[in-house]
C-alpha cells in the first residue's frame, strides 16, 4: 500500500554499479553479491555511493522541514535538564557524572563529601570542539589519589587510556593505545591497573582507529605501572590459540586476588581464573624478570555457564551464576575445596536474578526482573535470606553504587514516565532509609498526561509475550493512532522501562502510541527466553514482533498504514527481517546500524562474537538457517504476490565510524532495496522511499555527543510523521 504521507515529487535514485562476477559457494548454493565492493570504506566508489544517497535522503527531509523543526525545537527544550549519574565513593571521595542539559558529553565531578563543593574533574566537552570525544569507561584508584579513564574519538570501539591525578587534575604522560573492549582494575597498592587490549597494527598499515573492518583477533591482558611507558606494561595473559578469545581482569574487595573471566562469543558463558597476588614471590613485577604469564588456578575451564563473582572471604567465594539456573542463583565455594558448590540463593521459579552486590559487610543488595518489572532486596550474604524488599515503583533500577564496606548506598531508578530518580539507602538502622538523593526533573513534563500499561500477547506459536504500550490519557482505540513499536530480541539482552525525551514529544506532540514488544531472544526470562530466539529459532524473534504489530492494529490502537517500527543493532536485523517478510503490516520502518548480511558478518571487526546468537554460513547446518531471513539476501517485489503491495518507507540508519556493525551492512541492504525495487525496473509500483541516512564522525551509539542525538531524532521522526500522515498537536 501507498503511504498515507507519500512524497510529491517521484525521487530520483542513484544507479549504483553491480559486479555480477562476484559468486559464493556456501555448501554448494551458489550465492550472488554483486555490492561485495562496499565492503571497503575507503574506496572512492564508496565515498560516492555514500555521498549520493546523503543527497537523496536531504532531499526527502526537505519535504519533512515542517515537522522536523518542530520536533528539532520540541526536544531541544525538553532535553535542556540536568541529568545525573549515582555518586561513589573512593578513599575519602565522591564522584559522580553530570549534564546540565544540553552539554555534549557528561562531565565528571568530584567532591570531598556528599555536602562538599563540586569540582570538574574531567570535562570531556574541552577536549573536542564538536563533542565528539567520548569518556568511555574510568576507575579512580583505592586511595582515590588517580583517575585512570579511557576516551574514544567519534563513537570508536577504540579506546585510549590517560591518567590524572585527582588532587591538583595533572594529566600524567601515561597513554595506552590500542585498548579495546576493557575494563580498568586498580591493585590496592595503587600502584597501577590491569587492562585488555589487542595487538598494534603491523608497521604501513594505515588504520583510522573505527573504520576498518579487519576481525579483532588476539586481545590480551595487560598490567600498567603508573609512570612507565606502555611498551614496559606486563603481559598477564594471552591465547595464541584461541584467537577469538577476550579477557578481564578484576581486583577483589579485599586486595588479594585477579580474577580473570574468559569470554568466547555473546553467551552469558565464561571461563573463571582466579591468581592470588599475595602469593608471588616478587609481586606483579617478578613477572616481567622471568617473561611468565600470570600464574592462574583455573577454577571453572570451560564455556558452560556464567561465573560473576560477588564477594569473596579470604578463599570462600559467592558467585551469580547460571549454571543448572536458566533464570539465575548465586553458589559459594571454597577455593580449597574447588569441587564443592553450595547453593545460597536458589533459581526463582518465575523472576530472573539479575544483580547481587555485597553491601555493608555481611548484606547485600539484589535485583531480580518480575515479567519485566525491577524487584530490589537486601539480603543476608551468608545464608542469602531476605532482610527487606525495598519500596520502588515500576520501572527499571540503574547504576546500582555499593561496595562491600559501604553502609550507604545509591542506585537511579527511571520509567517510561520518571525522568529519573537517584535514591540514598542507609544500611546502618533497623529498617533501611530509603530517601531521594536527587530527582531529575523535565520542565513542562506531567506524567499525569500518560498512560503506562503491559499487555501479554500470544506469539505465532502460543508463548505469551509481553508489550508496553505508553500513549495520552484516555485515547479512543478508533485505529486512527500513529504507533511506533520498538524492539531488539538477541542477546540476553532486555528491554526494560526507560525515560526518552524524544518519545515524550512523539506521544505529546504527534499523538503516538509507544510499544516495546519484549520478545525472545533477550533477558527477560532468563536464558531459556534467549536460547528460544537464537540459532535455529531465530524466526521466533520476527513472529514474536509481527504478532506485536497485528495485536496494536487488532485491538485499536493503530492501523498498517499508521504503523512504524523501529530497533538498532540486532533490533536493526529485526526490522531487516520483518519488512521482508510482511511489508504489508507496516506503514515506516526505521533500522539503525542492523546486522544485513547474516552471511558474511563473522568476517568483520568483533562480528565473530555474535555466532553464539547468530550462528556461522560457514557451517553448511547453520548457513541454511541464516539464508532463510537475511535481509540482504530475501528482498522481494511484493506486487508479485499480491497487488498494490510494496515495502513500506524504509529509513536505514548508519555511522561512518561504527566499528561494532560495520556500516557495510545498511550500504549493502541499501543498494539492494533500491535495485530490487525500484531501479531494475522501467515504471516501479514502489514509490513509499528507501534511503539511509549515513552519520559522520559517529559509531555504533555509545558517546554520541547531545546535539547529534537529537538531530538524528528529528531526522528520522520527521520522516516517520510524514510517512504515516501524523499531524502536529500543539
Amino acid at each position: 500500500m501507498g503511504s498515507v504521507g507519500a512524497l510529491d515529487l517521484p525521487l530520483k535514485y542513484p544507479s549504483v554499479r553491480r559486479d555480477e562476477s562476484v559468486v559464493d559457494d556456501y555448501h554448494g548454493v551458489k550465492i550472488a553479491d554483486p555490492y561485495r565492493w562496499l565492503e571497503d570504506p575507503d574506496s572512492e566508489e564508496t565515498k560516492e555511493f555514500v555521498q549520493k544517497q546523503v543527497e537523496l535522503t536531504q532531499s526527502v527531509l526537505k519535504e519533512c522541514d515542517d515537522i522536523r523543526g518542530k520536533l528539532s525545537d520540541k526536544i531541544t527544550k525538553l532535553f535542556d535538564h540536568p541529568r545525573y549519574d549515582p555518586p561513589f565513593r573512593r578513599g575519602n571521595k565522591y564522584f559522580y557524572s553530570h549534564n546540565t542539559g544540553l552539554q555534549a558529553q557528561n562531565v565528571l565531578y568530584v567532591q570531598d563529601s556528599l555536602d562538599g563543593e563540586p569540582e570538574v574533574l574531567l570535562d570531556p566537552n574541552t577536549l573536542s570542539e564538536d563533542g565528539t570525544v567520548a569518556l568511555s569507561t574510568y576507575s579512580v584508584s583505592e586511595d582515590a589519589k588517580y583517575l585512570a579513564y579511557a576516551l574514544s574519538t567519534s563513537g570508536s570501539d577504540w579506546v585510549t587510556i590517560k591518567v590524572m591525578r585527582i588532587e591538583d587534575k595533572k594529566v600524567e604522560p601515561d597513554t595506552l593505545f590500542w585498548v579495546k573492549f576493557s575494563g580498568i582494575s586498580w591493585t590496592h597498592d595503587n600502584k597501577g591497573f590491569f587492562y585488555s587490549r589487542y595487538p598494534a597494527p603491523k608497521e604501513g598499515e594505515d588504520i583510522d582507529a573505527g573504520t576498518e573492518t579487519n576481525a579483532n583477533l588476539y586481545h590480551e591482558l595487560y598490567y600498567h605501572f603508573l609512570g612507565t611507558d606502555q611498551s614496559n606494561d606486563i603481559l598477564c595473559w594471552k591465547d595464541s590459540e584461541n584467537p577469538k578469545y577476550l579477557f578481564g581482569a578484576s581486583v577483589t574487595d579485599d586486595g588479594k586476588y585477579a580474577l580473570m573471566n574468559v569470554d568466547e562469543g555473546c553467551d552469558p558463558v565464561n571461563k573463571f581464573y582466579y591468581c592470588d597476588m599475595s602469593t608471588l614471590p616478587n609481586g606483579l613485577e617478578g613477572l616481567r624478570a622471568n617473561n611468565e604469564l600470570l600464574p592462574v588456578v583455573k577454577l571453572v575451564d570451560t564455556f558452560e555457564a556464567c561465573y560473576h563473582a560477588i564477594a569473596n572471604d579470604d578463599t570462600v567465594f559467592t558467585f551469580l551464576t547460571n549454571k543448572d539456573a536458566p533464570k539465575y542463583k548465586l553458589v559459594r565455594v571454597d577455593l580449597k575445596e574447588p569441587t564443592v558448590w553450595t547453593d545460597v540463593i536458589k533459581e526463582s521459579e518465575k523472576d530472573v536474578l539479575e544483580s547481587a552486590s555485597a553491601v555493608n559487610g555481611n548484606q547485600m543488595i539484589v535485583s531480580y526482573l518480575s515479567d519485566v518489572k525491577y524487584v530490589l532486596q537486601i539480603r543476608d550474604l551468608k545464608s542469602g535470606s531476605l532482610v527487606h524488599q525495598l519500596p520502588i515503583d515500576i520501572g527499571t533500577v540503574t547504576g546500582i553504587s555499593a561496595r562491600r564496606e559501604d553502609s550507604t548506598i545509591f542506585f537511579g531508578f527511571t520509567s517510561f514516565v520518571t525522568p529519573g530518580v537517584i535514591y540514598q539507602c542507609n544500611l546502618d538502622s533497623e529498617v533501611p532509609d530509603l530517601r531521594v538523593f536527587r530527582e531529575i526533573t523535565v520542565p513542562g513534563f506531567d506524567r499525569s498526561d500518560f498512560h503506562v500499561d503491559q499487555v501479554f500477547i500470544p506469539s505465532k506459536d502460543g508463548t505469551q509475550i509481553p508489550i508496553f504500550i505508553v500513549a495520552r490519557k484516555n485515547i479512543v482505540l478508533d485505529g486512527s493512532h500513529p504507533c511506533l513499536l520498538y524492539g531488539y530480541g538477541g542477546f540476553n539482552i532486555s528491554l526494560t522501562p526507560s525515560f526518552s525525551v524524544s518519545r515524550i514529544v512523539l506521544t505529546r506532540h504527534l499523538g503516538v502510541v509507544y510499544c516495546l514488544a519484549n520478545i525472545r531472544g533477550g533477558g527477560e526470562y532468563g536464558e531459556e527466553w534467549h536460547k528460544a530466539g537464537s540459532l535455529s529459532k531465530k524466526q521466533n524473534c520476527f513472529d514474536d514482533f509481527i504478532s506485536a504489530g497485528e495485536y496494536l492494529v487488532s485491538a485499536g490502537y493503530t492501523q498498517p498504514s499508521k504503523l512504524c517500527i523501529e530497533g538498532g543493532s540486532n533490533g536493526g536485523l529485526l526490522v531487516g527481517a520483518c519488512i521482508n517478510q510482511r511489508p504489508d503490516l507496516f506503514g515506516c520502518a526505521l533500522a539503525h546500524v542492523g546486522v544485513m548480511d547474516m552471511l558474511r558478518f563473522h568476517k568483520f571487526t568483533i562480528g565473530h562474537a555474535w555466532t553464539s546468537d547468530y550462528g556461522c554460513s560457514d557451517k553448511e547446518e547453520e548457513f541454511h538457517w541464516l539464508i532463510k531471513y537475511s535481509p540482504l539476501h530475501n528482498v522481494n517485489r511484493p506486487w508479485e504476490q499480491l497487488p498494490n503491495q510494496q515495502y513500506p518507507p524504509t529509513m536505514l540508519l548508519t555511522a561512518d565510524h561504527d566499528d561494532r556493525v560495520v556500516p557495510l551492512h545498511s550500504l549493502k541492504f541499501l543498494a539492494t532495496l533500491q535495485h530490487v525495487l525500484i531501479t531494475s525496473l522501467e515504471k516501479s509500483p514502489q514509490t513509499n522511499p528507501i534511503i539511509g541516512r549515513i552519520e559522520c564522525k559517529a559509531g555504533h551509539g555509545a558517546g554520541r555527543p547531545t546535539q547529534k542525538m537529537i538531530d538524528e531524532a528529528a531526522d528520522r521522526f520527521s520522516f516517520m510523521a510524514k510517512m504515516l500522515g501524523a499531524s502536529w498537536i500543539d
